[in-house]
């Protein structure tokens, strides 16, 4: 039997919680708190195997007192229950070990097998959360290539980088003379000075470069 805590500071939303686990015979509510420092005390007084926490709680809220159950009671798996889908605090749930993230609006089956699947060890985020972790995951990335492309556009000088902004907005050497008032071949000349520079084979990998480096963008 998986022993289950519900953390929650509006009495009508505990009791819908533990109506909607009540009706898994593997899970049985033993406590409910309604504030973050009752819940610490109640998960380590009653053996509790899983707590829902609700992120906005008085005394001590979701996220405080998550973190305060891995330092207190680190067997206890917690689950973060919210009605916000706030990017962060999806990842801060994460990041203080939580098992799990919740938004309020999940259907009743959703909870029964997030407190299973937290029991049994495994994470679970509903898709509402897990679409904000991708996102966070992606702009991290997304940020660390930036970091590496503008690392790599330091060898350039000022008028190079200007040259090679235009081709990633994909100017011929015509166009992009024009455009900074200089002959054709001198821009040919610069475009070779910036492919040996930034070990490009071509103008194509320059200007994917000065887009991976938001050159000539607002980023």
């Amino acid at each position: 039997m998986i022993r289950v805590l519900v953390a929650d500071d509006e009495p009508l939303i505990r009791a819908g919680i533990r109506m909607i686990l009540a009706s898994a015979d593997d899970i049985d509510v033993v406590a409910e708190a309604e504030n973050g420092r009752q819940a610490v005390d109640l998960a380590r007084s009653h053996a509790v195997d899983v707590a829902v926490l609700d992120i906005r709680m008085p005394v001590l809220d979701g996220l405080s007192a998550l973190a305060e159950l891995r330092r207190v009671a680190p067997a206890v798996r917690a689950l973060v229950l919210t009605t916000f889908g706030e990017r962060e605090n999806v990842l801060r749930a994460l990041g203080h070990g939580g098992a799990g993230f919740l938004l309020k609006d999940a259907a009743p089956g959703e909870l029964i097998r997030a407190v299973r699947a937290a029991a049994a060890g495994d994470a679970f985020l509903s898709p509402g959360a897990t679409r904000h972790v991708v996102d966070s995951l992606a702009a991290n990335a997304a940020g660390a290539q930036r970091e590496r492309a503008r690392k790599r556009l330091e060898a350039l000088t000022e008028r190079e980088l200007e040259v090679l902004a235009l081709l990633g907005e994909g100017l011929s050497n015509a166009d992009a003379g024009r455009r900074i008032h200089v002959s054709e071949a001198t821009v040919k000349t610069y475009v070779s000075r910036i492919l040996m520079k930034l070990e490009c084979e071509n103008r194509v990998q320059a200007a994917l470069l000065a887009r991976d480096a938001g050159l000539g963008s607002d980023a």
